[in-house]
């Protein structure tokens, strides 16, 4: 069994459409695939009209959580559109994003980039609007050469001339409300060099504690070992060990399988919804 816990589709900063996701992940050998899109279930409903034969959509979202000042992921399992508290949450989180992005293209457009709102938000063709739009918009505009050279503090990086913060839950509070509606939370890409100053082992544990189910292990910013680290403190914690490509289409050079969960593991993550 291949499974892949960690992928974007263009409801949120992903290239291509859920439908899409679905086939490449088909193509890709994958027997199970988590449509994770930020602070949004949009793209599940075309998903599962679109699965291939022997693909298994997992519902999933990736949560967007503040903690100390640091952006921090909580990817969330088996969670439906039904639930009042977590879907009320999402959008409060949903527009910050739009008025952090507004403000982003406002600062960008002060430091002489000659990009629009309106170029950001048909980029994100109806999806939830991210950095990742914006940096499209940038490098479109020929502001940059590419679409990561606009995080970095020259531009829309953390702490960068054009950064702005935004309003997130403390990833507690993500836990609590994951486990509300049903599902499981496994905190996501948490050594990941190129993000924010990693969580200590003391604070994942703190988390684990409040109710998270596992660690995201094997992801593609974690050298041998990040993962060998993750994978001992997830055992000592009673995580379960998960792994995902973090597939963002064309933006991440369309990796979707090359980073899977374990077959026992995805059984252990599915038994912890299942007995709550």
């Amino acid at each position: 069994m291949r499974v892949d816990l960690h992928t974007h589709s263009t409801a949120s900063d992903g290239t291509d459409p859920p439908a899409q996701v679905m086939r490449r992940a088909a193509d890709a050998g994958l027997d199970v695939v988590a449509l994770t899109d930020h602070d949004t279930l949009a793209g599940h409903a075309q998903a599962r009209r679109a699965l291939p034969p022997g693909l298994t959509l997992l519902p999933g979202m990736e949560l967007s959580c503040r903690l100390g000042g640091r952006s921090v992921h909580m990817l969330a399992y088996n969670i439906g559109p039904g639930n009042t508290e977590l879907a009320a949450e999402c959008a409060a989180i949903v527009e910050a994003r739009l008025s952090r992005a507004r403000r982003m293209v406002e600062a960008l457009r002060g430091l002489g980039v000659g990009i629009t709102w309106a170029q950001v938000e048909a980029l994100a063709g109806g999806g939830v609007v991210g950095r990742p739009h914006i940096a499209q918009a940038m490098t479109a505009a020929g502001a940059i050469s590419s679409p990561e050279q606009a995080f970095t503090p020259e531009w829309i990086g953390t702490g960068g001339r054009a950064h702005v913060s935004r309003y997130a839950p403390d990833p507690q509070r993500a836990i609590g409300l994951i486990r509300g509606a049903g599902g499981a939370a496994v905190l996501a890409h948490p050594g990941a060099v190129s993000r924010s100053e990693k969580l200590s082992d003391e604070t994942i544990a703190g988390l684990a504690a409040a109710g998270m189910a596992g660690l995201e292990v094997a992801h593609p910013d974690h050298d041998h070992a990040e993962r060998e680290r993750l994978g001992a403190l997830a055992t000592t914690l009673g995580l379960v060990p998960c792994g995902g490509s973090d597939d963002h289409g064309s933006l991440t050079g369309y990796r979707i399988g090359q980073e899977t969960t374990a077959p026992e593991a995805y059984e252990r993550l599915i038994a912890f919804v299942t007995n709550g």
